[in-house]
């Protein structure tokens, strides 16, 4: 009977049981539907991507009926709140371009989707959802119809732990059986021993070496088969296919050989080609995953989180200490880092971190809040439901929304050089076996499986992502986070560093302070601390720690003005404090006489029920080293200093810093933004350090953004990077440390294309045998992989 294929999945059709519609022919109703969906919204594009690329939707009949209940919805969804939920299903059948581009836009298949994003690696699908229009019930539907059913394991999402695929082990240990138990029956075919019970029981062992072949070449193998066979069905060669046809080419040739009474023929090297194959594949996995980019939550997120102890006791604690049950403070644009329950009567959270809609959403005491969300006004308390999730977090940081376009130059070579490799080694390989076969067959069938063995592009592509992981893991143990691997390219190209004063290069922790005006009566003295406990401004923080211990007062309202200042209001008494511009009446016979040398000095004035009374003085203590590490960055980078404060300290700052330091005071958020962006019109690669409070306009347009951490939780995901303000002296040992990144990639990718030119040479001119390039292959990447990670903490331990 003739065959076709079906249009949607691929499958074969008989010829009388083809279903035509369009002009197309489908294998069965299911996939001539899913193909009427993407026609009918204009998405027939899918097909473009790669032939074939649907699977066949199953019947689904009441399968999720579960998805009705409210509170099994609760338990799967990541983010709820009125208009907006957010869930990560985990879809199997994802594995092209074609699964991706029809994923990403499930938006038009159905309203009520707002956005939908793959994790390809991960094979989930995050899809963000208004839950008045479309049900989870719906969405998950949806996906069945259209092929790409996802699983779902309430057991997997109340424990979190995920189902381990053990079938490379499994491959392993079989091919390892088959492997030791040929070589032990291959000894006397190796000596030649003339003996009357081997003589005459030969083709029984070499039926037996044939017999213990073929679990291991059909069963341990086929992950191969299978890899070669879709690469060449969506047309892109692997490096799987020139390896399955290797094994395949010494398969036919070893049982030609036993059935024509040749000899053993090579199941011994077939067995442990495959053997070592699969071991290699195995430690690349397993290093992989050490070396994964979910780094130990305790080495990265340096940031902190306010702990209330008791009614008048607070301590600020690392993030990764908090527990269910503990009851965090919340102040005015701090990250809300825990599921929980709101305690304080009303709350205003801005979700644009998680949804990217920048309304905030009122809450109401007793309100579940989620991880992700910005408190935007007074202070709130809060108590946790669950410990901090690292994945989310990350997650969040990561979203595509705060990604800058970065090119990937390395990542561009990497995969050029795998577009070209496959067929560079197929050509190769047929060569070399067209040149031989008319001098010896043996070594022809030698060359050719030892050439497609032994060239190995792993050791190319994993040059950048294992030096870079590593990398990564380096700088996470020094305090120093960065958002992803893109960051350490970015970090070697800059040129230009620009500090923000206030909080950066000053510490929060450390300052003389002095007060200049009418004194406060008691009543004042707590009505200012209670104000600045609800912002997290570096002046705010450090007044607030300087000023004694006093009783708690609900603030009735609360407002933190950009570069101003804050508002509030406790009963009917307004409190301003701020900037002078902020604070001093209008009328001058109201202002307080202040001596003219305080007036240029950084200074927090306060306004109380409409009077002004004076301000706080900070004599700024700037960070330990700072001098030293400007001297020794002024070496290699041109470097600024913006401010929003006055010229109080530039007499300072000029005696602490290098000559040629451009320094530019009363710069306001928008202001910092423009400068860094003239910069970079001038043709610079800008890093931007700031405290990520008012700066995070300037850290998302540089190149680089890193935010300094000291004991408050304002994280900004503009920024690229987090600094424990602890280690903010050895920010030049982080910038060599990038550096020494980019040359260790090129060395080992110089020692990577070495081992492809030796290796190829020796196998060219028959003088590797294939089991031997089987062994030798796998030990590339691990050479390759060790080479990058000792040079890469050689390198972190030999900068000083």
């Amino acid at each position: 009977m003739e065959k076709n294929n079906c249009f949607h999945c691929g499958l074969d059709i008989v010829k009388e049981e083809e279903i035509i519609f369009d002009g197309k022919e489908f294998c069965c109703n299911g996939c001539k539907t899913v193909y009427e969906i993407f026609s009918l919204n204009d998405l027939t594009c899918y097909y473009d991507f790669e032939k074939s690329p649907g699977a066949t939707p199953q019947d689904i009949n009441g399968k999720y009926d579960f998805l009705e209940n409210e509170s099994i919805i609760t338990k799967l969804l990541e983010f709820q709140e009125d208009s907006t939920a957010i869930i990560s299903l985990s879809i199997p059948h994802i594995h092209c371009s074609s699964c991706i581009w029809i994923l990403e836009n499930l938006q038009r298949l159905q309203k009520g989707i707002n956005t939908s994003q793959v994790n390809f690696p991960e094979k989930k699908v995050r899809i963000n959802y208004n839950p008045e229009i479309a049900s989870l019930k719906t969405i998950v539907c949806l996906l069945s119809s259209i092929g790409y059913e996802p699983y779902i394991s309430l057991e997997n999402y109340e424990t979190g732990t995920n189902n381990v695929d053990r079938s490379l082990t499994y491959k392993l240990g079989v091919a390892f059986f088959c492997f030791g138990n040929i070589m032990l029956l291959s000894f006397p075919e190796y000596f030649e021993v003339k003996e009357f019970w081997l003589d005459n029981y030969r083709s029984f062992f070499r039926g037996l070496i044939f017999a213990l072949s073929l679990p291991s070449f059909f069963y341990s193998a086929s992950g191969y088969y299978v890899s070669a066979y879709k690469s060449i069905k969506s047309r892109m060669l692997n490096i799987d296919i020139p390896i399955a046809l290797g094994i395949i080419v010494m398969f036919v040739r070893s049982t030609f050989d036993i059935v024509m009474n040749y000899g053993s023929g090579f199941f011994d090297s077939l067995t442990g080609l495959i053997f070592f194959m699969l071991l290699g594949k195995m430690f690349q996995i397993k290093t992989y995953s050490f070396l994964s980019f979910e780094r130990d939550f305790k080495s990265y997120f340096p940031i902190a989180i306010t702990k209330i102890k008791s009614d008048t006791s607070e301590e600020s604690v690392p993030i990764y200490d908090v527990i269910k049950g503990d009851r965090l403070l919340i102040r005015n644009q701090e990250l809300i880092p825990v599921d929980g329950i709101l305690i304080s009567d009303k709350a205003d959270i801005d979700y644009s971190f998680v949804t990217g809609e920048a309304i905030p959403i009122t809450k109401k005491s007793g309100d579940k809040v989620f991880a992700g969300g910005k408190q935007i006004g007074k202070v709130i308390e809060m108590e946790v439901l669950h410990t901090v999730s690292q994945s989310y977090l990350t997650q969040l940081w990561s979203n595509d929304v705060f990604q800058k376009n970065v090119e990937q130059k390395h990542k561009t070579i990497t995969d050029q050089i795998s577009r070209y490799f496959t067929p560079i080694l197929l050509l190769i390989a047929f060569s070399g076996f067209g040149y031989w076969i008319f001098i010896d067959a043996n070594i022809a069938f030698n060359v050719f499986t030892a050439v497609l063995i032994v060239a190995c592009p792993c050791a190319l592509a994993l040059t950048a992502p294992f030096t870079m992981g590593n990398v990564l893991r380096i700088l996470g143990k020094k305090k120093f986070y960065l958002k992803n691997a893109l960051v350490i390219e970015q970090l070697a190209k800059v040129d230009t560093i620009v500090f923000d004063k206030t909080g950066t290069i000053t510490t929060n922790t450390k300052s003389n302070i002095s007060y200049e005006g009418n004194q406060f009566s008691e009543a004042d003295s707590i009505l200012i601390k209670n104000v600045l406990r609800a912002s997290n401004h570096p002046l705010s923080r450090m007044l607030y720690d300087f000023l004694p211990e006093s009783k708690r007062l609900k603030l009735d309202s609360f407002d933190e003005i950009t570069g101003k200042g804050i508002q509030a209001e406790i009963g009917s008494i307004q409190i301003q404090m701020g900037s002078a511009d902020f604070c001093l009446p209008l009328s001058e016979n109201d202002r307080v006489d202040t001596p003219k040398e305080f007036m240029d000095r950084t200074s927090v004035h306060v306004k109380i029920g409409g009077v002004y009374f004076g301000k706080y003085i900070f004599n700024n203590e700037y960070r330990e080293g700072l001098s030293k590490l400007f001297n020794d960055l002024s070496a290699k980078y041109q470097l600024k200093v913006l401010s929003g404060d006055n010229e109080g300290e530039r007499a300072l700052l000029e005696s602490l810093l290098p000559k040629g330091t451009e320094m530019i005071f009363n710069q306001k958020p928008e202001q910092k933004l423009e400068f860094i962006k003239a910069l970079q019109d001038q043709g610079k690669n800008v890093m931007m350090v700031g405290d990520g409070l008012n700066d995070s306009g300037a850290l998302a347009q540089s190149n680089v953004g890193i935010s300094i951490s000291e004991n408050v939780n304002v994280f900004s995901p503009a920024c690229d990077a987090i600094l424990d303000a602890k280690e903010f002296q050895k920010l030049n040992y982080f910038l060599k440390l990038s550096h020494k990144a980019i040359t260790t990639i090129k060395m080992s990718f110089t020692l990577s294309l070495l081992y492809n030119v030796v290796g190829l040479t020796f196998a060219i001119t028959g003088n590797l045998r294939p089991l031997v390039a089987a062994i030798i292959m796998p030990l590339s990447t691990i050479t390759i992989v060790s080479f990058v990670t000792l040079m890469s903490n050689y390198y972190s331990r030999k900068i000083k």
